[in-house]
């Protein structure tokens, strides 16, 4: 999943929301390197995208995605489905999309000092741009996929995805409502067992 879901299924635990957020970021020994509630949520991290890259309704929205984008039709799902999560805002929390994104901004920033330095420069465009919330928007996601095109090693087309969206909007938004209420509850659990492992220790 893409950073707008981690953020959501950190489920407004701060510590667990940075492990969340950094989770494509970090390497080595975890423990050495941070807080036992924010390795919980690198773990968690990992447990989600294990659980979707593996799921049959990603590999079916994936399928339909391949013939046009190839490798990168992961990525595409994931961002693809950050857009209706934040389209669709209101389904999952009762705060604003807006309220939500300052309080994820806030506290990133206040644990900046432990955050990986691969992961600043990015944070830094996704808070100016709030990329969190622009993805909801058809301009916005346009900016990020146009964005992503320019730095990918191989040709994506991923400028493209967009327009694939639009064309099958109903089945990615149909796939992504079943898929994502199934990944709250998978994630949920994730995380209390984890925190009973943790607290095992």
């Amino acid at each position: 999943m893409n950073f707008l879901a981690h953020a959501y299924l950190s489920f407004n635990d701060p510590k667990v929301l940075v492990g969340n957020f950094i989770g494509d970021f970090v390497r080595g020994n975890l423990e050495e390197q941070f807080a036992a509630e924010i390795v919980t949520g690198i773990l968690l991290h990992r447990e989600i995208d294990a659980f979707t890259d593996s799921h049959p309704l990603v590999k079916k929205t994936q399928e339909l995605l391949k013939p046009n984008f190839g490798r990168y039709s992961l990525v595409i799902t994931d961002m693809f489905f950050d857009h209706f999560l934040s389209r669709n805002w209101n389904d999952y929390d009762e705060r604003s999309i807006q309220e939500f994104t300052r309080w994820v901004y806030e506290v990133i920033e206040a644990n900046e000092a432990i955050l990986p330095q691969k992961f600043l420069a990015p944070f830094t465009y996704m808070k100016r741009e709030n990329w969190l919330a622009a993805y909801g928007t058809m301009e916005g996601i346009q900016r990020s996929f146009t964005g992503l095109s320019y730095r990918t090693t191989f040709p994506s087309n991923m400028e493209r995805a967009p327009a694939f969206l639009r064309a099958h909007y109903a089945f990615f938004e149909g796939s992504f409502k079943q898929f994502f209420e199934e990944l709250i509850v998978f994630s949920k659990d994730k995380l209390n067992q984890l925190r009973q492992e943790d607290d095992s220790l």
